[in-house]
């Protein structure tokens, strides 16, 4: 019965106002909100009180009550990965990319963040010498040097803190990680968030080059040849959160539209390149500028890269970027340049 959810965001979206409803209808708010928070468990809910709610959000039991383990997601600062592909807790991610776009600066970004919200994190070295790692070494806690050494790390911890665990592909091919994985599930540890890169680059010719994962994150040539970092693609990218009961429905719906937008305009940017912006219609005129704003704003400055960029590090809360992102959908950004978009962390 523990694997028993609410479908929080489906009640959301039908009962806006949840708590006169509730009372509407004879149901302690209290209650609604600790079934809400997980903080009672559904298995042990009046079947009562579950008719109720399926009753105002006009839905199925079925619909109500979600089976399985629900996905968490763990909001970076990054403003394209937690719009298009939201890191899964607990889960594997995949970096797929060539060498040169980006892949170890965006790693070592997000070992930063970690390191700063109090995440233990772990390295384990690839074989043979990868220098742009070495920047990213001050953000990891414990470096390994072998599968075995990474267990005994994990399993002698002496530490309540979630784990971020990044490894090379050679490990994957050797089939230790899932080993790893497998053994940490057996051991009933702590939740262990994995992330898979391959400095080689030779997993962009390959359609699963990490077997089974929550999250992907799959770079884009053309942004980063036009220095438009993070170079994450964000129509390929993808993340179980996004399956819909997963993901807030505003959210969702953000995210969606975004898509729709950047993929309208990289149809017509390529058609623009060749043919000057005169070439497409008036009426493609509007999407096309907005395609290219949003597009500015999904840059951001790294605090890893200050060295480099000459530009203060930013982090955007998920929901100032939700908000930006449908500024820029609905208009609201037409009188502004995309000059002005580009580089920076939320719209001021």
């Amino acid at each position: 019965m523990d694997n028993l959810k609410l479908n929080v965001s489906l009640l959301r979206q039908r009962v806006p106002n949840l708590t006169s409803a509730a009372k509407s209808v004879g149901l302690r708010p209290a209650t609604v909100s600790n079934l809400c928070t997980g903080k009672i468990p559904v298995g042990r809910a009046e079947v009562r009180t579950i008719a109720a709610l399926a009753s105002l959000a006009k839905c199925s039991l079925d619909e109500l009550i979600l089976r399985g383990e629900s996905v968490e997601m763990i909001e970076t600062g990054i403003k394209a990965l937690d719009l298009f592909a939201p890191l899964a807790k607990g889960g594997t991610v995949g970096l797929v990319a060539r060498p040169g776009m980006g892949q170890p600066v965006l790693l070592g970004e997000l070992f930063h963040h970690f390191k700063q919200e109090g995440y233990m994190t772990i390295l384990l070295k690839p074989e043979g010498e990868y220098p742009e790692l070495q920047d990213m070494l001050n953000d990891v806690e414990w470096v390994a040097n072998s599968i075995e050494e990474t267990y005994s790390i994990v399993t002698n911890a002496n530490t309540d803190k979630e784990i971020m665990f990044a490894a090379d592909r050679e490990h994957v091919l050797t089939g230790k990680i899932y080993d790893l994985q497998e053994r940490l599930q057996q051991e009933g540890l702590r939740q262990v968030t994995t992330f898979l890169v391959d400095l080689k680059g030779a997993v962009v010719d390959e359609d699963m080059p990490y077997g089974p994962l929550e999250t992907l994150w799959y770079f884009d040539a053309d942004l980063a040849a036009r220095h438009m970092f993070p170079a994450v693609n964000p129509l390929y990218s993808t993340s179980s959160v996004l399956e819909g009961v997963h993901l807030d429905q505003a959210h969702l719906s953000v995210q969606q539209r975004a898509q729709k937008l950047l993929r309208r305009y990289r149809e017509l940017r390529s058609l623009v390149q060749v043919r000057g912006l005169q070439a497409i219609p008036a009426s493609e005129t509007e999407v096309y500028e907005r395609g290219a704003r949003l597009e500015a704003y999904l840059t951001q400055p790294f605090y890893v890269a200050e060295a480099y960029t000459g530009l203060p590090g930013e982090r955007v809360h998920l929901q100032d970027t939700l908000h930006d992102v449908q500024a820029i959908l609905n208009g609201s950004m037409d009188h502004r340049s995309v000059e002005s978009l580009s580089w920076i962390g939320s719209i001021k």
